[in-house]
């Protein structure tokens, strides 16, 4: 016999002589009712619990004349048999009355650091690629009666612990619908793992028992974690007290505890029909301690995982980063608190984000009263609150889906509200350019910051465009003097050299949003809004008339030098000074006609009388073999 040690276990190397029951007659053995018990339990096998607290077990290894060679490990009632996975996927690892081991408590070195080092969203290393196989083989194992025979199909394509509990994870995850009604009525009978594989419905208690349930079937330690939980319905800044509201699982894999929640990874539900949904949330499987604590805190500060533990109170003030924070690539936000005061009317959010990012906010349900630009890494807020008192305030990210999703919501308290800093309703988001807008193929602006302030109500916006690409532009207030038809004259568009140039000229003094829209050429389809600026005047002397109205002839290489108001006075003798690409004539005709001529610079220019006419028209002729001409451009002319 020899003995094999390690710090956790005893393994005995024997040598067994067993005899045919003739021989033993022969030889005067006791029966098997005098036998030691020892010997019963190496004659039948398998793993059983003796009244020390010690369990054995063994297996035949070989046979030969002269006996059996035996391997049996002692160790501690709390440790795992090492050699139970070799054998079987064993309900003998439980250490109820089936016989199941009782998991070991979390320890020191379990716990993960605080806060989180932004390492990884995960609390071990994993590349969710090696689970493609798997996750698709496992979401569609089909239900069965029995949880054994089901959790026997799920580990036939799992060759370790982590791909056993993937598998588990993975087939709740898209089988198990959240009972609403159960939840409500704490139907016990929603927990029990029989009527779960029936109904496929459960609560948060359901998911957790039936998750702990299969991983131990297939041999894996897990545990239930009760606590409460930042989840449907939940209120920013509320405090947590009496029954706990939530369940979830902390499983073991490769010496370490880690964290799962099945019920908020299979979906969730809609706050307005209480309807749940299936949408499968990797964020929840393995999730890193430190990240896993912004939305559940355990009945047993251990389960938190985490050194230091954060308090009850901690929990409660805290920043609640919703799943899709990480998910979207997001890193952090400032505040790190839930509710926010404004200074001088005004609260400040920020973002840092791991890649550029897509945002948008709505301030009580509407994109009003902020100013939102983005950045290569994230974004900044700044929003001015129309009334004192308390606002919800949401930020949503689009990361690499086409759907935006609630990222952030903070309580805003506002004590003042300044009236100064009042923004056009039109205003939308983003503000300013940036890497979007050079993504859409607008590159270089004059003006990269987002709010233009002008003294005398004129301003000249340029920036570079990538070729194949048409931008449009309007202008918008809130006073009604702008109307749909007229939001595009107070914009003259000019292109130079692969730039295009805005001018804008505003009716009065106040707030505008300048927005961009740009297109490709050759696609069909409408104009897409990439940014726009918030034009500031102060000057109440200002009065600027709109541009002259350009018609579809009006090409993109065209100048206009003068006149630029589409205004003109009557009676007087107006010059014109225009640079026209591709064109045979071009004249200025009112109540008379008046050609152009083309000069060595290579503009057209000459000059007519608004005596008598109401409109004056800039006409072309493309070809100088037809006789048709195009109007280009339209004036007004004031009235005497």
């Amino acid at each position: 016999m020899e003995l094999k040690k390690d710090s956790n276990a005893v393994s005995i190397d024997m040598q067994l002589i067993v005899h045919s029951e003739k021989r033993r007659a022969a030889q005067g053995t006791h029966s098997d009712r005098q036998a030691d018990p020892g010997a019963l339990l190496q004659r039948r096998g398998g793993f059983q619990g003796v009244a020390n607290g010690i369990r054995k077990w063994q297996k035949i290894e070989a046979h030969d004349l002269h006996g059996t060679q035996l391997t049996v490990e002692v160790h501690p009632r709390d440790a795992v048999p090492q050699l139970l996975k070799k054998f079987s996927l064993a309900k003998s690892l439980q250490g109820d009355k089936n016989g199941n081991t009782k998991p070991r408590q979390p320890g020191g070195k379990d716990a993960h650091a605080y806060p989180w080092d932004r390492s990884s969203l995960k609390s071990m290393s994993l590349d969710l690629r090696q689970f493609e196989k798997l996750d698709t083989y496992a979401s569609q194992v089909t239900v069965k009666s029995d949880l054994d025979e089901l959790v026997s199909d799920l580990v036939q394509e799992a060759h370790s612990d982590l791909e056993r509990v993937r598998a588990i994870w993975i087939w709740i995850c898209h089988h198990i619908e959240y009972d609403i009604m159960a939840a409500q009525e704490k139907d016990c009978q929603a927990f029990k793992p029989t009527d779960i594989l029936r109904t496929q419905k459960t609560n948060c208690d359901g998911y957790a028992g039936l998750f702990e349930k299969m991983c131990r079937i297939a041999g894996v330690q897990c545990m239930t974690v009760p606590g409460y939980s930042k989840g449907f319905g939940y209120q920013t800044g509320q405090s947590f007290s009496g029954e706990f509201d939530h369940a979830w699982n902390a499983v073991y894999l490769e010496g370490r505890w880690h964290l799962v929640d099945s019920t908020w990874g299979s979906g969730l539900v809609d706050k307005t029909t209480s309807k749940f949904t299936f949408l499968y949330n990797e964020f929840y499987f393995l999730t890193h301690p430190a990240l896993f604590i912004e939305d559940h805190f355990p009945d047993n500060k251990n389960w938190q995982l985490l050194k230091p533990p954060q308090s009850l109170r901690q929990f409660e003030n805290s920043m609640y980063h919703k799943s899709e924070f990480y998910n979207k690539g997001m890193l952090s936000a400032h505040p790190e608190t839930s509710m926010i005061r404004t200074v001088n009317g005004k609260a400040t959010v920020t973002i840092e984000s791991c890649a550029p990012t897509l945002f948008m906010f709505m301030l009580n349900g509407k994109q009003e009263h902020g100013l939102l630009s983005l950045r290569k890494n994230g974004m900044k807020l700044e929003v001015y609150p129309p009334t004192m008192g308390t606002h919800n305030l949401q930020i949503f990210a689009k990361g690499s889906s086409d759907i935006y999703s609630s990222v952030l919501e903070y309580t805003l308290k506002c004590n003042f509200v300044d009236f100064g800093a009042q923004l056009p309703t039109e205003l939308h988001q983003p503000v300013g350019p940036s890497w979007f807008s050079e993504q859409m193929g607008i590159m270089k602006p004059s003006h990269p910051d987002p709010i233009i302030h002008t003294s005398d109500g004129r301003c000249s916006i340029s920036f570079g465009v990538d070729e194949g690409i048409s931008i449009l532009a309007s202008l918008h207030g809130d006073d009604g003097l702008i109307t749909e038809e007229t939001q595009r004259r107070y914009i003259f568009q000019l292109h130079r050299e692969k730039r295009t140039e805005l001018k804008v000229q505003l009716p009065h003094a106040g707030k505008f949003a300048l927005k961009i829209f740009v297109k490709k050429r050759q696609e069909p389809g409408n104009y897409i809004f990439v940014f726009n600026y918030l034009l500031c005047c102060t000057n109440t002397k200002v009065n600027w008339p709109m541009f002259p109205e350009s018609f579809g002839n009006w090409g993109q290489d065209n100048e206009l030098l003068e006149p630029l108001s589409g205004v003109l006075p009557a009676n007087r003798n107006i010059p014109f000074k225009l640079k026209l690409q591709g064109i045979a004539k071009a004249l200025v005709k009112g109540q008379d006609t008046w050609p152009l001529t083309l000069n060595h610079e290579g503009y057209w220019e000459g000059s007519c009388s608004t005596a008598g006419c109401q409109e004056v028209y800039v006409m072309v002729l493309e070809n100088a073999n037809h006789n048709f001409y195009s109007y280009i451009l339209k004036y007004k002319v004031n009235a005497q």
